[in-house]
């Protein structure tokens, strides 16, 4: 069933219960009010900084854009975009564009301009709703994106080359639009982290966010007495999945814009959260908090909070061992999964298997996994191959390159470009990304290993370990080094921890700089490469 049939049924269901709430401590602490707290003052002004949705107000938001949008031109099968922050409006108008039929296109609300223009042509978006955050992107590539029309703004001061979101909407029906919807229709675009060039726009159908559903409840048992805390961005696959668990469940969730650990602690605490889903770095801010004695969590009622789940990247076996000392109740699980995969779920760990703790997990409910060679078929158990997925999420295509899809769907398959190992009990462990891999005097060299026995140096935040140009081995590992707050450490006292390494896998250089990280948490390794590769390969032609 389209997914838009849950929204609805809980509407009728649960319709005076809250459903969604938005935080914003900054607005708290700072007293700095956006267009987003306005009607939120006059109404709650002990807490300026919360605001709630009922699961009926929620449907019938979604069916007054649905209205309008069918009533200014667009049809099934148009694009239409989101360009958001996180807020209470952002999944009431993904519903919206997905009740006409249209497909919703979230943007990445880190794109610059050009990224924009370049998003909105290759999806070919038809209309595009866009927050006050992004005024100046927009106004800069207006006259480039001429056949994105209407142009709906969400806010207050609205810029005059755009049309009144909120006042729009309220002069339309409440009333769902007669809008019949399959399985099979095209319901959205989501767009690749980008970490290797410019995005590709990866199209997904009904059945894909459907199976997100049912995946992410089958693995975090969610129910209607859970409420879950949603802190990375929505336009990404990663969150709103998760939050798909919620909507199956009728379960509350909570929206907070900040990754302070106090943030996170507090809502926590005081909104009764369950459910938690956090990238490596917000996990490791928190413990690093607790450690320094910023958050006492003695301060905070937190015997409700169940799970804490980690996805999108790695996950170093001693974070989950300092997390479990300090939250010795948590179930923990991880996820992997890709955008093309419908976000995470396709494999996971599972509660049940902490004492596997490193590897990504097993296939997914619903999900077969196989670890192959260059010619498809499954490598020996144990060996290093290119991680496959097959599954009901799995992309239709990258809209508008069938040569980039061919290259990943094979024979129903999703070749992900993930290099992996499967254990003797069936356990997959990532060992790189296959661009990622650095061949080094013949040897080849997973920078995933390096980081991880990195990371257990109590000095380092984080690292990121690439490949620099090298006269003689042809490429060198680099380790990239950021260091906790207050610590300090020598490059003679990294090598000196690396001893243990055999010497072809320590890194030749090393490099003591921020680790830059996309909004999912992924390093951002074109950019180092970018940044260090440069002078390395001058070196390398130059002889010097």
């Amino acid at each position: 069933m389209p997914i838009t049939e849950i929204l609805a049924r809980n509407a009728e269901l649960y319709g005076s219960e809250i459903c969604l709430t938005e935080i914003n401590l900054d607005l708290q602490e700072s007293h700095h009010i956006t267009w987003l707290e306005y009607e939120l003052i006059e109404n709650n002004p002990a807490g300026e900084y919360r605001r709630d949705m009922t699961w009926r107000v929620f449907d019938e938001k979604a069916n007054r854009l649905a209205n309008l949008l069918l009533k200014r031109g667009i049809k099934k099968g148009d694009k239409v975009a989101i360009l958001l922050m996180n807020c209470l409006e952002w999944l009431p108008i993904y519903f919206g564009i997905l009740k006409t039929g249209a497909i919703a296109v979230p943007l990445n609300f880190r794109y610059t301009a050009e990224e924009i223009k370049y998003c909105l042509e290759l999806s070919e978006t038809r209309a595009l709703i866009f927050g006050p955050e992004f005024i100046g992107r927009i106004e800069s590539i207006y006259n480039q994106i001429a056949n994105v029309k209407p142009l709906f703004y969400a806010g207050e001061n609205r810029p005059s080359f755009a049309e009144n979101y909120d006042r729009l909407t309220a002069n339309c029906s409440s009333e769902a639009p007669a809008i019949k919807l399959t399985d099979e229709d095209n319901a959205v675009i989501y767009f690749s982290s980008g970490t290797t060039g410019f995005p590709k726009a990866i199209l997904h159908t009904h059945q894909s966010l459907m199976s997100a559903c049912y995946t992410e409840q089958n693995h975090h048992g969610q129910t209607r007495e859970d409420n879950f805390l949603c802190i990375p961005p929505l336009y990404h696959t990663g969150a709103k999945m998760h939050w798909f668990g919620s909507l199956l469940a009728g379960s509350k969730a909570v929206l907070l814009r900040g990754v302070k650990p106090e943030w996170i602690i507090k809502t926590v605490s005081e909104e009764k959260i369950t459910i938690v889903w956090l990238l490596v770095p917000w996990a490791q801010d928190i413990l690093d908090a607790i450690e320094r004695g910023d958050v006492k969590l003695e301060d905070y009622d937190l015997s409700q909070w169940r799970l804490m789940h980690i996805g999108a990247q790695p996950v170093p076996p001693s974070l989950i061992k300092r997390w479990k000392q300090y939250f010795p109740n948590h179930l923990y699980d991880t996820n992997y999964g890709l955008s093309e995969s419908i976000g995470p779920g396709c494999v996971h760990l599972g509660t049940e298997n902490i004492h596997k703790v490193g590897a990504i997990g097993i296939p997914g409910y619903n999900w077969e996994v196989k670890i192959a060679g260059e010619n498809g078929c499954s490598v020996t158990q144990g060996e290093v191959g290119e991680l496959a997925v097959k599954g009901p999420g799995l992309m239709k295509c990258y809209y508008n390159d069938p040569e980039a899809t061919a290259a990943v769907l094979r024979d129903g398959w999703l070749f992900t470009g993930d290099m992996a190992r499967m254990d003797e009990d069936g356990f997959i462990y990532l060992v790189d990304r296959k661009k990622d891999v650095i061949i080094s005097g013949g040897e080849n060299l997973y920078p995933v290993q390096i980081e991880e026995f990195l990371r257990a140096h109590q000095a380092i935040k984080d690292v990121a370990v690439i490949g620099l140009p090298d006269k003689r081995l042809g490429e060198i590992a680099a380790a990239i080094i950021e260091l906790k707050a207050g610590h300090s450490c020598t490059e003679e006292e990294i090598r000196a921890f690396c001893a243990p390494l055999p010497r072809y896998k320590r890194p030749r250089e090393i490099i003591f700089d921020k680790v830059p990280r996309n909004p999912t948490g992924k390093i951002e390794k074109p950019r180092l490469r970018e940044k260090y590769g440069a002078a390395s390969l001058v070196a390398v032609q130059t002889g010097s």
